[in-house]
C-alpha cells in the first residue's frame, strides 16, 4: 500500500519511442516526490475533472530510485530536449516547449531532493544502528 506522494507538476512532455522510426508522443506526465509518472494521452473529448479522463489508465513510472540523471539539455527551434538516464544504463528522451520552467530543471531539482533525503535517511540509519550497537554493549558490563 502506497501513500499518495505530493504532485509537484502535471502537464504535457513528448517522449521519443523506442521503436524503429523513434516518433515523438505526447504524454501526460505528472511528477511527484517519487518520480515521474507517463500516461498515453486519450486525446481532449471534453471529459471534465473526472480522474482518468485525460490519460489512459495504465501508467509508465520512472522512479528516482532507478535514475542516475537528468542530461543532455539541448535547445531548438523552441523546444527543450532531455534525456533521463536511469541506473540501468537506459535513456528516454523527451522534449518539451521552452517557455516557463523547463521540465528537465524540475525533473532534475526533484531527483536531487530525491537522493539528498534517502543519503539524511541512511545516515540517520547507521547513526542509530551504531548508537543502539554502543547501548547493548554498555549494558551488558553491568
Amino acid at each position: 500500500m502506497s501513500l499518495p506522494t505530493k504532485v509537484m507538476r502535471d502537464g504535457l512532455l513528448e517522449k521519443r519511442s523506442s521503436g524503429l522510426l523513434q516518433l515523438w508522443k505526447k504524454k501526460r506526465c505528472v511528477l511527484t516526490e517519487d518520480g515521474l509518472r507517463l500516461h498515453n494521452c486519450k486525446g481532449s473529448s471534453g471529459g471534465g475533472d473526472v480522474p482518468g479522463s485525460a490519460w489512459g489508465s495504465k501508467a509508465k513510472e520512472l522512479r528516482f530510485e532507478r535514475m542516475a540523471t537528468v542530461d543532455c539539455v539541448e535547445y531548438k527551434r523552441g523546444l527543450v530536449y532531455f534525456t533521463v538516464v536511469m541506473v540501468t544504463g537506459k535513456e528516454v528522451d523527451f522534449r518539451c516547449p521552452q517557455e516557463g520552467t523547463a521540465w528537465n530543471a524540475e525533473i532534475a531539482l526533484a531527483l536531487v531532493r530525491y537522493k539528498n533525503l534517502q543519503a539524511v535517511q541512511t545516515g540517520r540509519n547507521r547513526h542509530l544502528y551504531s548508537a543502539h550497537l554502543g547501548s547493548t554493549g554498555e549494558d551488558e558490563e553491568l
